[in-house]
C-alpha cells in the first residue's frame, strides 16, 4: 500500500462560534459567581466580612439606578430635610446666595459704544422685571435639593419690558416625566420625558401640564405638553457617563442630617428627663423601717422653705450627664462630613468660624470658591448664553435692527467674595499691578464690577473734586499761609 493510503485522515477542525464563546464565558462567570470572585484587589473580594456591606453595588448604568422613582424618593426626602433642618436649609441658602449672589451683570464687547449701553442698559432692565436673579438662585436650590432644574424660555406680554416678551419659566423637576407607553417600549433614545437623537443631543421635553401631587391634577394625570429642546433649560450634575437626568446633590448627606437631628433629639430628651427630677429622697435603712414614705410618691416642695425630712431619710439630685461632653464635637464632625459632598468648609456651612485662624480659613475657602467660579461658569454656557442671545435677537426686531454676535463679544460678571483682611488684599493687589502680572480689568472682574465703568466713573471724581478744590484719596491738601511762626523758625 502506498503511504497515502495508509495515513489516517486527520479530524476536521470544529469553528468555535459567538454562540459557543458566550456559552463559555456564561460558564465561567457562574463558576466564579458559586465560589466568589478572585481578584487580586482586596476591594473586589467577596467575604462573609463585607457582604452585607456591599450589597447594594449594583453595575446598572447610570439612568437605570437614577430611574424615575429612585429620583422621586431622593427628591422627597431631601426637601423634607431642607424644610426641617436649619442646617440643611442654611447650607442651600448659602450655596445659592455665594454661587448667584446678586445675578450676573452684562459687558458688551462691541466697537459701537453707544450700542453696548443701549444692551446693556435695556438688559439690566429686562432682567430686574423678569425677576431673573431670583430665579438663577431658585434653580441653584432646586439642583440642590431635586437634583435638576428645568426652565422654559416663553413669552410672556407682561413682561414689565414691552420691546421683548421673552420670559424665564421655571418648571419642577417632578413635571418632566414620561408616558406609560414610553415605559413599557423601553426606548433606548428617551429618559423620563427627554427625548434624545442617536448622537445623545436632547430634542424635546414632556412636560406634564400639572403637578403630580397637586390636588387640581386629579383626573388630567396624563396630560402634557411637548416643548422643543432649544426652549427648555436642563442644569444638573452629570456624575457619570451618559446619565441624563439629575440625582439631588445633598443625596451622601441625608442619612448624616437623620443621624444629627436624632442625635440632638435623644440627647435633649436624656437632659430634660433628668431636670424633670428637682430631688429625690433617699434611704440606706431597710425596707421595714421606712415605712413612712411610699416609693416613687411624689410632692410638691416649696420656694425659700426650711422643711424636715423622715428619719433616716436623705435628700439629692440627679446628676445631669447631658450634653456629654462630646456632643460639639459630634456635632461638628457630622456636619463636617455633610458639608463636604457641596465642596462647602464647614465655618460656611456652620456660619461659625470659632475654631479657625486667618491662613486656615483662607486655605478652605480656596476650593469653595474654585467650585463657586466653576459652577458661575455652567451657568453661563448653559443658560445665560443662550438666553442672551434669544433676547438679543428679540431686542433687535424692536429696534429695527438684525443683531448676532460672536462668543467673545460680551462676558459676564459676578458678586466678588469679600476678602477677610482688606489691607493685605489691597496690599497685594498693589503689588500685582506694579509688577505688570494683573491687569484692571482682572482686578475689578474679582469684585463683580466693570473695569470700563469703574474708570468712568473714577474720571468723572476726579474732575470732580479738581473742580470743587476737594483733595483726592492720596494727596496732601496745600496749607494756607499762616502769619504764626512755625517749629523751624
Amino acid at each position: 500500500m502506498s503511504g497515502a493510503a495508509t495515513a489516517r485522515r486527520a479530524p476536521s477542525a470544529r469553528r468555535v462560534t459567538t454562540a459557543d464563546r458566550a456559552a463559555l464565558v456564561a460558564a465561567a462567570y457562574n463558576r466564579g459567581f458559586k465560589r466568589g470572585v478572585q481578584a487580586r484587589y482586596d476591594a473586589a473580594e467577596t467575604t462573609p466580612d463585607n457582604a452585607r456591606h456591599w450589597s447594594a453595588a449594583t453595575w446598572s448604568d447610570a439612568d437605570a439606578e437614577a430611574s424615575s422613582s429612585v429620583r422621586r424618593t431622593l427628591r422627597a426626602r431631601a426637601r423634607y430635610e431642607v424644610a426641617n433642618n436649619s442646617y440643611a436649609r442654611g447650607i442651600v441658602l448659602t450655596l445659592a446666595n455665594d454661587a448667584i449672589g446678586t445675578g450676573p451683570s452684562l459687558q458688551m464687547r462691541l466697537p459701537d459704544a453707544e450700542l453696548c449701553a443701549n444692551i446693556e442698559r435695556d438688559f439690566l432692565v429686562w432682567s430686574e422685571a423678569i425677576g431673573l436673579p431670583e430665579k438663577l438662585r431658585t434653580m441653584r436650590m432646586a439642583r440642590c435639593q431635586d437634583g435638576e432644574a428645568f426652565a422654559i424660555l416663553s413669552r410672556n406680554p407682561r413682561t414689565g419690558f414691552e420691546p421683548v416678551a421673552l420670559d424665564l419659566r421655571l418648571v419642577e423637576a417632578d413635571r418632566v416625566a414620561g408616558s406609560w407607553a414610553d415605559a413599557e417600549a423601553m426606548d433606548p433614545l428617551e429618559c423620563d420625558g427627554i427625548r434624545f437623537d442617536r448622537y445623545g443631543n436632547p430634542v424635546s421635553y414632556r412636560v406634564l401640564r400639572y403637578h403630580p401631587g397637586a390636588a387640581y391634577a386629579l383626573g388630567a394625570e396624563g396630560e402634557a405638553d411637548v416643548f422643543d429642546a432649544r426652549d427648555v433649560v436642563h442644569l444638573y450634575r452629570e456624575d457619570r457617563p451618559e446619565q441624563h437626568r439629575g440625582v439631588p446633590e445633598l443625596t451622601p448627606a441625608l442619612p448624616l442630617f437623620a443621624q444629627l437631628r436624632r442625635y440632638t433629639l435623644a440627647v435633649l430628651s436624656a437632659a430634660e428627663a433628668a431636670a424633670d427630677f428637682a430631688a429625690v429622697l433617699y434611704t440606706d435603712q431597710p425596707a421595714e423601717a421606712t415605712a413612712a414614705v411610699e416609693p416613687l410618691d411624689q410632692f410638691q416642695l416649696t420656694r425659700n422653705m426650711i422643711t424636715s425630712l423622715p428619719e433616716g431619710w436623705k435628700m439629692g439630685q440627679l446628676e445631669p450627664k447631658q450634653p456629654a461632653s462630646n456632643y460639639g464635637e459630634f456635632k461638628r464632625e457630622v456636619l463636617n462630613e455633610i458639608a463636604r459632598c457641596l465642596n462647602i468648609p464647614f465655618n460656611v456651612a456652620a456660619c461659625n468660624s470659632s475654631g479657625y485662624n486667618y491662613a486656615s480659613g483662607r486655605l478652605d475657602h480656596q476650593t469653595y470658591f474654585r467650585s463657586i467660579r466653576i459652577e458661575q461658569d455652567y451657568v453661563e454656557r448653559k443658560l445665560l448664553d443662550p438666553l442672551f442671545r434669544r433676547w438679543l435677537r428679540e431686542w433687535g426686531l424692536a429696534n429695527g435692527r438684525a443683531l448676532s454676535v460672536a462668543q467673545d463679544s460680551f462676558v459676564w460678571f459676578w458678586d466678588g467674595a469679600e476678602h477677610v483682611d482688606p489691607t493685605k488684599e489691597a496690599r497685594a493687589q498693589n503689588i500685582r499691578l506694579l509688577n505688570g502680572t494683573t491687569t484692571l480689568a482682572a482686578e475689578y472682574a474679582k469684585q463683580g464690577k466693570d473695569w470700563e465703568s469703574e474708570l468712568e466713573q473714577r474720571s468723572r471724581e476726579i474732575a470732580r473734586c479738581r473742580e470743587l478744590g476737594v483733595p483726592l484719596p492720596g494727596e496732601v491738601p496745600e496749607r494756607e499761609p499762616s502769619d504764626e511762626p512755625s517749629d523751624e523758625d
